[in-house]
């Protein structure tokens, strides 16, 4: 895929309570990059820095632009991005659109998987599957990773066998599951709000106590992770990109490669339009998980 851009294998923690693997030294690096999803986690970090409650002060942040971002995440990044908020850059890159991408992917083109659900009868019985997820890495991880590397200037240079890039990742307390070390030599993962010990409602509360607006939920329009929830918000709130979602549901049903069976966005398999998105407290049953999970399940 080509890579736009627009400006507008271990993990550090300098304090020494987080350490994947190797501990670099702060001479050695050259970039310190913010992975900004805008978020909840990610634009809390953001600001923090900005404070200067965390540091050293980033070089830059670096959003990737999957083409299928809600309405409400384009309009927060770019109050994000507005003059004053950030004392650095925000570099906006892109691997291209997935919604165009799974649209041409229903005609049998090639395509970057996402996970959703397949549906599959075998000896009279239905079985439903998840594919695996390959769009993180083709749409967030990979146009981040070279856009750091043109920045520090490795673009079609030899990789240093040291980490000379600080990246950023904004996975709170309540996340850890989700840390994952670098796998470049020359990268070295950082999760600062872990450092802080925050959780997401704390970083809530931050945001509330320095009168910030909530960030959205960070999530591709069509992203099969989303919740029943979700799903109702999107059709009640957003019907041009309900109307999206489910012409991606339908276009995806058949004739993707290397996919049998039938292919759906909703964790039923069922179509999009017709799924139940009633939640549990809909059906009389008590129903927690909004209190509790809200923004740690899924992505």
């Amino acid at each position: 895929m080509a890579l736009t851009t627009t400006v507008a294998r271990t993990g550090y923690d300098p304090a020494g309570l987080i350490t994947l693997g190797q501990n670099p030294s702060r001479d050695a690096i050259r970039l310190r990059v913010l992975s900004l999803g805008a978020g909840v986690q990610s634009t809390t970090l953001a600001l923090m820095a900005a404070h200067g409650e965390i540091g050293p002060m980033p070089d830059c942040a670096i959003f990737a632009d999957t083409g299928w971002e809600p309405r409400a995440v384009r309009e927060h990044l770019a109050w994000l991005m507005s003059r004053g908020m950030l004392p650095f850059p925000v570099y906006i890159v892109s691997a291209g659109d997935i919604r165009a991408d799974l649209l041409r992917a229903g005609g049998g083109e090639r395509w970057a998987s996402i996970p959703a659900f397949t549906r599959t009868v075998k000896r009279g019985r239905i079985e439903v599957g998840m594919i695996r997820r390959q769009c993180t890495k083709d749409y967030k991880i990979v146009p981040i990773r070279r856009k750091a590397r043109e920045l520090v200037g490795l673009t079609r240079r030899r990789s240093p066998d040291h980490p000379v890039v600080e990246q950023w990742i904004g996975i709170s307390l309540d996340e850890l599951i989700r840390m994952k070390p670098s796998f470049e030599a020359w990268q070295v993962n950082r999760w600062p709000l872990i450092e802080q010990r925050m959780s997401r409602h704390d970083c809530l509360r931050w945001l509330e106590r320095h009168d910030y607006p909530i960030p959205p939920k960070s999530a591709c329009v069509g992203c099969p992770f989303h919740s029943d929830m979700r799903w109702r918000e999107i059709r009640d709130r957003d019907p041009e990109a309900w109307a999206e979602a489910v012409e991606v549901d339908q276009s995806i049903r058949t004739g993707l490669r290397g996919i049998r069976g039938e292919v759906y966005l909703h964790r039923s398999a069922v179509p999009l339009d017709q799924a139940d998105l009633s939640t549990p407290a809909d059906r009389g049953q008590l129903d927690l998980w909004g209190n509790e999970c809200e923004g740690m399940c899924g992505v």
